[in-house]
């Protein structure tokens, strides 16, 4: 296995005058659990389509496991596993079957197949749904069989799109458990989520914006590139403050945070002195301040609303 699973130089994808990817440049080394974060529309899908070989690009270069995402994406197919954000197997099949089947597509049979899913009716909690048809499953259960699909094969490589999506909490737990090993154990793992608690338990994380790389890093790294202090204050009524201050030069966004109002601002601190000095806000009482550490929540807020200012800039 080459050292890095998967290599881009200057990838790109448009959709006529749209470029839903523009020059993302990045590699990823085998055993990496890589997350891919972006608002809606930012790209991320199409670059996993593009990576998985089921769209070409418009530009640059890609390989996987040392093919060519687009002219070797025959080879590469059998060597990886993919899940997709809509289910995409057969409802009319049982969850038995359609382990079979996909099974057999990735030409695992006999004794090897049936070991393997005996593995995985465990590992994913679908030992008690392996009778009933996949299209009866609940959205949760569907997930967790799309992943046992994808996993019977045992692949060097998966790729996840929101694979969590629609799960509770106990099964979202038990299939990063399942990646963790599965990272342990070398397999490279690349997955695209909207949950940020998520985004922690990655060992790198990529941020997208408009189609552009603009970030990657560990979860702490990014978190680190915040500059200045990030300002939380409590005020009364917090609503009423959170609006009141969206408007104020100098901030450039608000949130609310366990009814406290978070503030991002590159000059948070000569604002508290200001405020200190004369509070400007009739109807607001202001109770306190702190200083927060940012965490991935924030970390997606600042890119995805580029908030530059607040931010180191970094080389993907």
């Amino acid at each position: 296995m080459p050292e890095s699973v998967i290599v881009l130089e200057n990838l790109a994808k448009s959709f006529g005058h749209t470029h839903a990817v523009d020059g993302v440049t990045m590699t990823i080394p085998a055993g990496e659990i890589f997350g891919f974060l972006g608002a809606n529309g930012a790209g991320k899908t199409t670059t996993m389509r593009m990576l998985c070989g089921l769209t070409k690009p418009t530009a640059g270069h890609g390989s996987v496991l040392g093919h060519d995402i687009w002219k070797g994406r025959h080879a590469i197919r059998p060597k990886f596993g993919y899940v997709a954000q809509k289910f995409s197997l057969y409802p009319d099949l049982t969850v038995l079957e359609n382990l079979r089947f996909f099974g057999s597509a990735y030409q695992v049979s006999g004794q090897r197949l049936n070991d393997r899913i005996e593995t995985l009716l465990d590992q994913l909690d679908l030992r008690s749904k392996s009778k009933e048809l996949a299209g009866s499953l609940s959205g949760g259960m569907k997930q967790m069989l799309a992943l046992s699909c994808a996993l019977v094969h045992e692949p060097a490589l998966l790729f996840l799109d929101e694979p969590t999506s629609g799960l509770d909490p106990v099964h979202r737990q038990q299939i990063w458990d399942l990646l963790y090993d599965l990272s342990s154990k070398g397999t490279t793992i690349f997955v695209t989520t909207h949950y940020m608690d998520e985004a922690e338990r990655c060992t790198e994380v990529g941020f997208l914006h408009r189609g552009r790389l603009l970030a990657k890093e560990s979860p702490l790294r990014l978190k680190q590139r915040f500059k200045g202090q990030l300002l939380e204050m409590q005020i009364e009524p917090a609503m009423e403050g959170l609006v009141r201050l969206r408007n104020v030069p100098g901030i450039l966004g608000v949130a609310l945070r366990s009814g406290r109002v978070r503030i991002y601002s590159a000059e948070s601190e000569r604002l508290v002195a200001e405020w200190q000095k004369q509070w400007p806000f009739e109807g607001l009482t202001w109770l306190g301040h702190s200083w927060a550490v940012p965490d991935m929540e924030d970390v997606f807020k600042a890119y995805s609303q580029g908030y530059s200012e607040i931010l180191e800039t970094s080389a993907p």
